[in-house]
C-alpha cells in the first residue's frame, strides 16, 4: 500500500508541536542537572523559563540549541534545524562591522540587503559600518538580535539576553523584542531571572527547580501587561513558586 495515498489525519484543532522534549536528562560529574523534562511548544509560542541560579535553565536551552555535545544524559529533543541563539553578551566579532556581524555565515545573494533591513528593524539603520567598540552595550545587543533574526529562524533561544543592560535600556529592548517577535513569529524560549520580564513578554511561563519544571502557566493578560490588574497576582504566584517574598 502506498502510504502517501493515506496522509496522516490529525485530530481537529490539533497543532503539531514546533518543539518537543521527552524525558530529557543531563548530568555533570554524576550530578543530575535536568531530570526527565518533557515539554511541547506550539508554533509561534513565546515561552519564558525562570528559576534560581543553578536550577538547570541554561542547561536546558543549551541542550535545545545542540550546544551540549559530550554531556552525559538521555531523552529526545525535537527542534527546528533553523534556529538561532541570543546570549547575554552580544558575542560580536570585533574585527567586523555591524553589518558584517549580522550577515556572518549567511550565504545568500541578498545577504547584505537582508542585513541592512535587519539593522534598520532594530533601529540601527545608518550604523552598518560601525565597529563593535564604537557601539554602546544596548546597541551591540541590537546587532546581536538583528543577527539572530536575519536568518528567519523558526526557533529563537534567548539566554538572559538583557541581563547585562541598564534598566532603561532593558525596557527599550523589551519593546523592540516584542515588536520583532510579532513581526517574524518564531517560537521563542527566553531564559531569565526577571519575573516581570517573563510576564511582560511571554505567552507562557515555566518555573524550573532542581532540573524539573514545577510550574507551567499560560499568561492571559492584556497589553500593556503592567497595567492589567491580574499582573500582580500572577507575579506573586511566580515569586512564591521561586521561594521569594514580595513583602518589601
Amino acid at each position: 500500500m502506498n502510504a502517501s495515498a493515506h496522509p496522516l489525519r490529525l485530530p481537529q484543532g490539533h497543532v503539531p508541536a514546533a518543539v518537543s522534549l521527552r524525558g530529557v536528562t543531563r548530568r555533570f560529574s554524576g550530578r543530575s542537572v535536568l531530570s526527565d523534562v518533557s515539554l511541547d511548544f506550539t508554533p509561534g509560542q513565546f515561552v519564558a523559563l525562570i528559576g534560581k541560579s543553578g536550577s538547570g535553565k541554561s542547561t536546558l536551552l543549551r541542550a535545545m540549541a545542540g550546544l551540549d555535545d559530550g554531556v552525559e544524559g538521555e531523552g529526545r529533543i525535537s527542534v527546528p534545524a533553523d534556529r538561532s541563539v541570543l546570549f547575554q553578551d552580544s558575542r560580536l566579532l570585533p574585527w567586523k562591522t555591524a553589518l558584517q556581524n549580522v550577515v556572518f555565515g549567511l550565504r545568500t545573494t541578498d545577504a547584505d540587503e537582508r542585513g541592512r533591513a535587519a539593522l534598520a528593524d532594530v533601529g540601527l539603520g545608518g550604523r552598518e559600518d560601525a565597529w563593535p567598540n564604537a557601539l554602546s552595550g544596548g546597541e551591540q545587543q541590537r546587532v546581536a538580535l538583528a543577527r539572530s533574526l536575519v536568518r528567519q529562524p523558526r526557533l529563537l533561544l534567548a539566554d538572559e539576553p538583557f541581563g547585562a543592560l541598564d534598566a532603561l535600556t532593558r525596557i527599550k529592548m523589551h519593546e523592540l523584542l516584542f515588536r520583532l517577535i510579532r513581526q517574524h513569529q518564531p517560537t521563542v524560549l527566553l531564559v531569565t531571572h526577571d519575573v516581570d520580564e517573563a510576564i511582560k513578554l511571554a505567552d507562557r511561563v515555566l518555573v524550573m527547580e532542581a532540573g524539573r519544571i514545577v510550574v507551567d502557566r499560560p499568561v492571559i493578560l492584556a497589553h500593556p501587561r503592567l497595567k492589567d490588574p491580574r499582573f500582580e497576582t500572577l507575579r506573586g504566584e511566580l515569586l512564591t513558586a521561586l521561594g521569594v517574598s514580595d513583602a518589601v
